[in-house]
């Protein structure tokens, strides 16, 4: 096996750095808005460290940018973690916009809690089979196959499989471009 240094999560990490940088945040700043330990994101930075899912998108909001941006076309297709696998589709960059098309199946009771994504970004979660709930801005939809919700996801927010056997959704993120 190749030094982790020099695959997928190097790259994560350089991209994290240069957006870091190029927006004039601090290490400490962004560690402490993105909620992680300095100690931590230095490690993703240099690539010493895989990211979780949660750690992505607790980076992307503060730095203004979709997940996209910071994995990459191609790498990091599929992540499970905790019950819940999430599957990117496509990712489409247009010059105002970037849309992320992601498949998310949740075991029964599995629970994905989601840290704010960038300004302006909004959300469409189509669930296909089985039911669950989405919680956003105080608010909390029941949704069952065929079922449709729309939120600003630019505030935290969460997805819970129903105990009885979770669900398979496509959820659509389309963050605007600064």
């Amino acid at each position: 096996m190749g030094d982790p240094r020099t695959g997928a999560a190097a790259r994560v990490g350089q991209r994290i750095r240069a957006l870091r940088t190029a927006r004039g945040m601090s290490l400490t700043a962004l560690a402490a808005t993105a909620g992680i330990g300095k100690g931590s994101l230095s490690e993703l930075e240099t690539g010493r460290r895989n990211p979780t899912l949660d750690t992505l998108y607790s980076v992307a909001g503060p730095l203004g940018v979709p997940m996209a941006e910071l994995v990459g076309d191609g790498e990091w297709t599929r992540l499970d973690e905790n019950g819940i696998s999430t599957t990117r589709v496509r990712v489409v960059r247009e010059e105002s916009r970037v849309t992320e098309v992601y498949l998310i199946r949740l075991a029964p009771g599995a629970v994905r809690r989601s840290p704010a994504h960038a300004a302006g970004a909004v959300e469409r979660l189509v669930v296909l089979t089985g039911s669950g709930t989405v919680a956003y801005g105080g608010q909390r939809s029941e949704l069952a196959g065929g079922d449709c919700v729309e939120f600003p996801a630019d505030q935290p927010h969460s997805y819970t499989g129903s105990p009885d056997g979770g669900f398979e959704a496509v959820d659509v993120i389309v963050t605007p471009r600064a």
